[in-house]
């Protein structure tokens, strides 16, 4: 029998941790649900889950800063429920290192069709997306060569100026869409598509702050804004 994915659920309302809770289970998911940031942080700690829920406005500590914390000790895949689609605190938890957002109320459903949608891309964060790349400075095996930036898209490794350079695999998997089709312009939606795995329509907001956390990573340069129309690496 193959092993459960262990969930970590921070939420402060009874009912909807408990409902939540539930409805993952009987997906097949291990969960582990906490009413506050600081119980949450404690049990991220302890069993060291496959992903994290986290609710925004959580006591003791808030989701954003809870994320943070998550990031700064692994890259565990996490994402942010807010009770606001247009609340900053989308965008500020997506800055923290989020790699997506539910908005509540959510349908069960949903909300397990994109934590598998997560978890799919992290289980395979090459995903063949960088093996077929033109127009690269280099190309030797499965290193790629973009001015100072050198990935290797079969170590999952990337290096500017032979420094290492840190990604979540969200990251990564939106550097390979780019560096797989240099100079050519890249969509919001067809990136939601490709490295969210959205069948459907979503926040393009989510593709802005990642790329804008790449580009503090890479360079702000590398990567190009075409106005109206996404995004383009520099070759």
């Amino acid at each position: 029998m193959a092993e459960q994915t262990h969930v970590l659920f921070v939420e402060d309302d009874d009912v909807i941790r408990e409902a939540t809770q539930l409805a993952l289970e009987r997906d097949g998911f291990a969960v582990t649900a906490m009413p506050d940031g600081l119980s949450g942080l404690e049990a991220f700690r302890a069993d060291r889950p496959d992903i994290a829920l986290l609710d925004v406005m959580v006591p003791g500590l808030d989701g954003v800063s809870l994320c943070r914390r998550i990031r700064d000790e692994s890259a565990v895949p996490v994402i942010m429920l807010s009770a606001r689609a247009d609340s900053i605190d989308v965008v500020l938890g997506l800055e923290a290192g989020a790699d997506d957002y539910v908005t509540k109320p959510f349908d069960g459903a949903v909300l397990v069709a994109r934590i598998r949608a997560v978890l799919r891309r992290f289980g395979h964060a090459n995903g063949g997306q960088g093996a077929g790349a033109e127009g690269a400075g280099s190309l030797d095996g499965g290193m790629l060569a973009f001015g100072d930036l050198e990935i290797d898209t079969e170590g999952m490794e990337v290096r500017r100026n032979g420094t290492p350079v840190a990604l979540t695999p969200t990251e990564m998997r939106l550097l390979l869409e780019f560096s797989a089709a240099p100079g050519t312009v890249l969509s919001r939606d067809k990136l939601l598509e490709r490295v969210w795995d959205y069948g459907w329509g979503g926040d393009t907001r989510v593709v802005d702050v990642h790329v804008q956390r790449l580009r503090t990573k890479i360079g702000q340069d590398r990567i190009e804004t075409v106005r109206g129309f996404g995004y383009k690496l520099k070759a």
